[in-house]
């Protein structure tokens, strides 16, 4: 790939496309890359086809919605994340009150929940009708919404535990990430997800945690990771990116060893099929993407394009 000096660039993953008109008309605009990142995750989060992420996200074993979110600023280092929140449909905007406001970096559970509830945001219903549905048909083997949600926990917890494998395995997760240059040059990423359909209650995956799932620096670039959060958080998959590209790598190969550095965690519940992803880009906004997916693609546009552009992603398998 020739190197170029690239401003006014979005790069993310596929299902953020949707997002993309509106990160673009900020840059066009002038905004920052910051704005432009949480504009285009606000969009995939109200996107009601998007079982993964926001609201109509797949809920957890005891059907509820918890959703995840985190930005990063590259000028700055400045950082915020939020984990399993209930009842907010815009995770990404109290990540960044929590940036902005806070000397904390992450907030999860209840106390997120407070903080966003005291900071003015309005709590809404993310469950909807057909996220329901399938959580219905999956935990309790019905098609019927008469049930009460919460009933007998105790019994959806046994449920759970005596096929918790099998639960796993199943392709109902997802997270959307999103990852800026500005015309200034400054760089940033947003990360979105509702987590892994059927988690446990409290599962936090990599979405929420900067350097595993999200990372952004200036100076070197930055990544976002979709897919198996799990394998991000033991291999800090995202800083290990743009690690990196410190190091002098050029971008394809710094994506190429974080997606190789997977090979080595020991890990039961991986499979042949097991999907990671990684979106990234350089400090001169040159953009790549990887994936243990041979199928899969990315979306990237500039404010010199129309719309976005889908690219397939450099194929790694995650094993040998």
């Amino acid at each position: 790939m020739t190197k170029r000096d690239v401003r006014g660039i979005v790069v993310g993953s596929r299902n953020a496309a949707v997002g993309f008109p509106y990160a673009i008309e900020v840059l066009r605009r002038g905004g920052t890359a910051l704005e432009a990142a949480i504009a285009a995750v606000k969009a995939v989060e109200d996107d009601l086809r998007d079982q993964g992420v926001g609201t109509g996200g797949i809920p957890n074993i005891l059907g509820e919605v918890e959703l995840d979110a985190s930005v990063m600023d590259g000028r700055t280092l400045a950082a915020g994340a939020v984990g399993a929140l209930k009842h907010y449909p815009h995770p990404i905007e109290v990540a960044r009150r929590i940036m902005e406001c806070t000397p904390h970096v992450m907030l999860v559970g209840d106390g997120a929940e407070l903080f966003a509830r005291t900071h003015g945001f309005q709590p809404a219903n993310l469950l909807t009708p057909e996220a329901e549905a399938i959580w219905r048909a999956v935990i309790r083997g019905e098609r019927s919404t008469e049930q009460n949600v919460y009933e007998d926990h105790y019994q959806l917890y046994m449920s759970v535990v005596r096929r918790w494998r099998q639960l796993l395995h199943r392709e109902l997760f997802g997270t959307t990430n999103v990852i800026v240059r500005d015309l200034a040059g400054n760089i940033a990423s947003a990360v979105s997800t509702s987590g892994w359909g059927f988690k446990w209650p409290g599962r936090l995956g990599d979405s929420p945690i900067i350097g595993a799932g999200n990372y952004a620096d200036n100076r070197f670039g930055a990544a976002a990771c979709t897919g198996r959060g799990e394998m991000a958080i033991r291999c800090a998959t995202a800083h290990s990116v743009v690690m990196y590209l410190r190091f002098g790598f050029t971008l394809e190969d710094a994506l190429r060893q974080a997606m190789l550095d997977l090979r080595a965690l020991d890990d039961p519940y991986a499979e042949a099929d097991t999907v990671m992803n990684i979106v990234a880009m350089d400090r001169d906004g040159n953009v790549a993407a990887a994936s243990t997916s041979p199928e899969a693609t990315y979306v990237v546009q500039t404010i010199d394009m129309e719309t976005y552009e889908e690219r397939p992603r450099l194929h790694v398998p995650l094993r040998e």
